[in-house]
């Protein structure tokens, strides 16, 4: 975990779900993971929208040419944590594909415009997941 990464978690943790610098007022999760090839528990900061159901995130990487870490480790191992708030969460991810992804895409890059620059940036399409509660 990165330095960066740590400190944003601590603020989190330590501000009921609130965070400033870059990410004030911006709606933060906390996701955990399972590592694809460790196998060893992992925490991401990560901007999320409320949908249906669920909440969704978004594998961005800042428009890097690949997607990160974190979402290579949901495809392996689809069952989640989610601290949102003071809330903890079961969920199970799924990645969002065709026009549900666009309904979910479109609002975030016009509320978060920097998410239509980070699409700008890369020529993958940005994965849309969906976190829907566990059963």
């Amino acid at each position: 975990m990165s330095d960066f990464n740590d400190k944003i978690i601590a603020e989190f943790r330590a501000n009921a779900g609130q965070v400033g610098g870059q990410f004030a007022g911006a709606p933060l999760l906390l996701l955990h993971t399972v590592g694809a090839k460790s196998g060893q528990l992992r925490v991401n900061p990560m901007m999320y929208q409320k949908v249906d159901g669920g909440y969704a995130v978004f594998a961005s990487k800042g428009g890097a040419p690949t997607n990160p870490d974190w979402y290579y480790n949901l495809l392996a191992h689809p069952k989640v944590h989610a601290e949102i708030g003071t809330d903890k969460f079961e969920l199970v991810a799924r990645v969002a594909v065709g026009d549900e992804r666009e309904r979910i895409w479109s609002p975030l890059k016009a509320a978060y415009p920097g998410f239509a620059d980070y699409e700008r940036k890369t020529t993958r399409q940005i994965p849309v997941v969906v976190l829907e509660p566990a059963p």
